[in-house]
């Protein structure tokens, strides 16, 4: 097998384990009677994937595990599943995580061996898909910004912090563990996937 080949295939196997580890952890979730917007580990798995596999492979399995839910397959929190989730009141933070990824998954691929700017990456990319999922969330359910940010984002910001913490303390680690087995590159200045 020629090196392309064996890239592409290498490429191929780690977006479909990474798109199987989101749609693990995606319906765990807790429902919290105030709002309809669960608790969910979702953003963890991507956050986590991001620093195993980079911006460009993240992104694709996500799209991957979208794909899969919308077809039936119950990986949505609370092991839901369908188009109609992606219309309901948690779908603008579905479709905003395509973007936290493309935008935390950019500060982890150039500094993932400094946390405070991957956590800062992380957050920038949590203020995108909060943005995203605000904004629906207000819409299909009759409300105002305001209270769909307290229904939608507030509750769920200690939980995010914990989270980020944990991703950009163990993050690095992993990602340098992981470049002995030649699944990812590791340098000090720069990461290329």
């Amino acid at each position: 097998m020629n090196k392309i080949n064996a890239q592409k295939t290498k490429d191929m196997v780690i977006i479909g384990l990474m798109a199987a580890i989101i749609c693990v952890m995606g319906p765990l979730s807790i429902r919290l009677p105030f709002t309809l917007v669960p608790i969910s580990l979702t953003n963890l798995a991507i956050y986590f994937i991001l620093y195993v596999a980079g911006t460009r492979r993240t992104v694709i399995s996500y799209l991957i595990y979208l794909l899969i839910g919308m077809c039936g397959v119950p990986v949505f929190s609370n092991f839901s599943s369908g188009v109609q989730k992606l219309a309901g009141p948690t779908g603008g933070y579905l479709v905003g995580f395509i973007f936290m990824a493309m935008v935390s998954g950019f500060f982890i691929d150039r500094w993932y061996n400094k946390p405070v700017i991957a956590f800062a990456g992380m957050w920038l990319g949590k203020a995108v898909s909060a943005a995203f999922g605000t904004i629906w969330y207000a819409y299909v359910a009759g409300l105002s910004f305001k209270a769909a940010l307290m229904g939608g984002v507030v509750p769920f910001l200690l939980g995010d912090l914990i989270k980020t913490i944990l991703v950009a303390a163990v993050g690095p680690a992993v990602r340098k563990r992981l470049a002995v087995s030649g699944l990812v590159e590791y340098s000090v200045n720069n990461s290329s996937i």
